[in-house]
């Protein structure tokens, strides 16, 4: 199925659908639970968290459309849901009795090419502007929207991304232990409590405004708390160009840090560790990614998380019989738990 040989026509929003906000609400009231709280994220569907509702509290209706007031990102939501209500970045609810999740996906692409464009912190989007905004959509006969083509396409997409994504998984498998390793629990293993200068190198990244960045495929990482640290794409690599390390936050999102296999550029608010009495490895660093993290909640604004304190921070690591990093069981936890888990990824999406 292609999207060049059909039909199009233009539609305001306020005529597919009803718009609503939620009532205030604010993530940071909410305990977690299995609850998905949807605000003006641009990633994972909008969901920020999953939270317990509170007592009697009515949750918002599934099959709508959450749409960002802040930059235009919109997304199917398949799940009963809290939203994120009240004054600012309240997020638009628009709910059409025609659409399901697959054409409501394909809705959401093209609302949010529309709106993504137009909406920002200067010039935020609201329930009544909405309405006027104009998609475009491919048409029938009648020139209404073709609500079974729009379902068809996401399903066959859909599919093919499935296909592709279980090869991959299947061709990972082939990299691990067949059966995994037979190891000792984490909770029967020997501890002990290193410094972080004492396990890696630490180097700087480099400041880089965005006037000084061109557009390009190299990975720049800033201190972020999500998309692998990845803030931009940048074309000219600078001193801090780095591959198989592990970057840690000590400003912005203090303490998160990710491992980063391919090639990408630092900011200056990310530090490059590399280990220095082993062969830095994909499974070895992102032990070391969880354990660090352990550290986050003892950084505060009054207790900033500054390149000294990184240095003198210590992590406890399971040691050797000699009383030394095992590095070799790190790499093998790691390793069976990335089997376990695409194992399961597997299950998943074949059923």
């Amino acid at each position: 199925m292609t999207l060049n040989d059909r039909e199009w026509g233009v539609f305001l929003i306020g005529d597919l659908f009803s718009v609503k906000r939620p009532p205030a609400r604010n993530k940071d009231d909410y305990e977690l639970g299995d609850v998905p709280f949807v605000a003006s994220g641009s990633v994972n569907n909008g969901v920020m968290k999953c939270c317990k509702p509170l007592e009697d509290e009515k949750l918002d209706e599934a099959g709508c459309i959450t749409v960002s007031p802040v930059d235009g990102s919109a997304f199917y939501q398949p799940y009963s849901f809290l939203g994120r209500g009240g004054a600012g970045s309240s997020i638009l609810m628009l709910y059409a009795d025609n659409i399901n999740l697959y054409s409501g996906q394909f809705i959401a692409k093209m609302i949010s090419n529309t709106c993504a464009c137009k909406y920002t912190y200067g010039h935020m989007g609201n329930k009544d502007g909405i309405k006027r905004e104009r998609i475009m959509l491919p048409v029938d006969e009648n020139n209404h929207p073709d609500y079974q083509f729009m379902e068809d396409y996401a399903k066959e997409l859909i599919s093919k991304k499935r296909e592709q994504y279980l090869d991959y998984c299947k061709e990972q498998l082939k990299t691990f232990e067949r059966g995994g390793y037979n190891l000792i629990p984490l909770a029967e293993k020997q501890w002990k409590a290193f410094f972080i200068d004492e396990i890696f190198t630490i180097s700087a990244g480099k400041r880089l405004t965005k006037a000084d960045m061109d557009n390009g495929n190299i990975p720049f990482i800033g201190a972020t708390d999500s998309n692998n640290g990845i803030t931009s794409w940048i074309a000219t690599p600078n001193v801090s160009f780095d591959k198989n390390v592990l970057g840690v936050n000590y400003n912005g999102s203090v303490v998160e840090n990710f491992y980063h296999p391919y090639g990408c550029v630092f900011s200056d608010d990310v530090k490059r560790l590399h280990l220095k009495n082993h062969n830095d490895n994909k499974y070895i660093l992102l032990f070391f990614k969880t354990v660090i993290l352990l550290q986050k909640t003892k950084y505060t604004y009054g207790y900033k998380f500054n390149g000294k304190r990184m240095e003198r921070q210590k992590i406890l690591l399971p040691v050797n019989e000699y009383g030394n990093p095992d590095y070799d069981y790190m790499e093998k936890y790691s390793k069976n738990l990335m089997s376990r888990k695409i194992q399961s990824y597997i299950r998943y999406a074949t059923n």
